[in-house]
């Protein structure tokens, strides 16, 4: 299928959309939705395609309710190591594995749109803006506690790079608070943003 095709994406955006109302719970499904609706807004205010911002949002969480054995092998099939972090805690692999399933089981092939889905559980330098939107989206949708009209409005004057770091150091801040460790590519991409 082709993604930048209107009907082809609308086509798959509702496939997609009934495989995580059937996968995955009903809170994770609001979440992922709400996910989508913030994603497409984001886009539409840096000049992306709502649609496909729509999309990636839908799809970011399919996998989470996968057990941790399937998250193992579906995400070892995208051909990159699985990290000690990932095998220690293998829901981390959600991300990656919702990637190879969109490829394996929609054909999407899009570079930005499988990175975006892949990585928005730990970020990584050198992200596309979607790929950034989407790892924003998922922490200022607007069911999380500390998001505020004020607060998305704040945001929403910065530029790409400087909302994502805001959120990537708010992230890195709150797992420190809770006592658990910032994963390394995390590291990377605040300081890929920093720069």
């Amino acid at each position: 299928m082709d993604i930048n095709n209107r009907l082809d994406l609308a086509e798959l955006t509702e496939s997609l959309r009934k495989y995580a109302l059937a996968s995955v719970s009903e809170e994770r499904y609001k979440h992922s939705v709400r996910v989508a609706q913030t994603c497409a807004k984001l886009c539409a205010n840096f000049g992306l395609s709502e649609q496909i911002g729509f999309f990636v949002g839908i799809a970011h969480d399919i996998c989470k309710s996968m057990d941790e054995d399937s998250l193992l092998e579906t995400a070892a099939r995208d051909g990159e190591p699985i990290k000690k972090i990932e095998k220690s805690r293998p829901s981390l692999l959600h991300g990656r594995a919702a990637a190879v399933l969109l490829r394996e089981n929609w054909g999407v092939e899009d570079k930005d749109v499988l990175e975006a889905v892949a990585n928005h559980t730990f970020g990584k330098a050198g992200m596309s803006d979607l790929a950034k939107l989407l790892y924003v989206a998922d922490k200022i949708e607007p069911g999380r506690e500390n998001v505020t009209p004020e607060y998305t409005a704040r945001l929403m004057a910065m530029t790409i790079n400087q909302m994502t770091a805001a959120v990537v150091l708010e992230s890195m801040e709150y797992l420190k608070k809770k006592g658990k460790k910032v994963a390394p590519e995390t590291k990377a991409f605040y300081q890929s943003l920093a720069d």
